[in-house]
């Protein structure tokens, strides 16, 4: 099973947090920086948790981190341009169902092994869907599961696009 841990669970909780918060100021208009005491307040989470997930993610360029009385952490992009592969890629590294398909030689029987590119396939499939969901989208209240069981192949295509344009012919 693929499961997320919690703190890449935490960290997408608190990125559409602040995609949120970037998306109510105006045009033009830069978000006001949240510290961690805030943010776990606000999304009910421990606040050295968040911390921790905080200095992550501006470590991997995700956030920006501003320092001061008036400091704390903002997105480091538009949340049209941060996807979930980005956010799982920087709180747990490359998405890979397995370990052969983190890269090569990294398993003993990958030379004779019958499944390494249906798997291989599998895993690019799964990134592209991930790829193809931004913080946007996560703060859309029309991406939420209602909208996707009225209309479960907008989530295919988009997918299907993004495969299509990652695997060269």
């Amino acid at each position: 099973m693929l499961r997320l841990s919690k703190l890449t669970d935490y960290g997408i909780v608190l990125l559409a947090r602040l995609a949120k918060s970037s998306d109510d100021t105006g045009p033009g208009d830069e978000a006001a920086p949240h510290n961690a005491r805030e943010l776990a307040a606000e999304v009910d989470l421990p606040a050295p948790v968040v911390s921790k997930v905080l200095k992550l993610l501006a470590r991997e360029g995700v956030l920006e981190s501003h320092r001061g009385a008036k400091g704390g952490y903002v997105l480091a992009r538009s949340p049209q341009r941060i996807t979930v592969a980005e956010v799982i890629d920087a709180l747990e590294g490359p998405v890979a169902i397995t370990e052969c398909a983190v890269g090569p030689s990294v398993c003993l029987h990958e030379l004779r092994c019958a499944v390494r590119d249906p798997i291989t396939t599998i895993n690019q499939v799964v990134r592209d869907a991930l790829r193809a969901v931004t913080l946007a989208d996560l703060i859309d209240p029309e991406f939420g599961s209602a909208h996707l069981a009225a209309d479960p192949l907008r989530v295919l295509e988009r997918t299907s696009s993004a495969t299509a344009r990652a695997i060269p012919e």
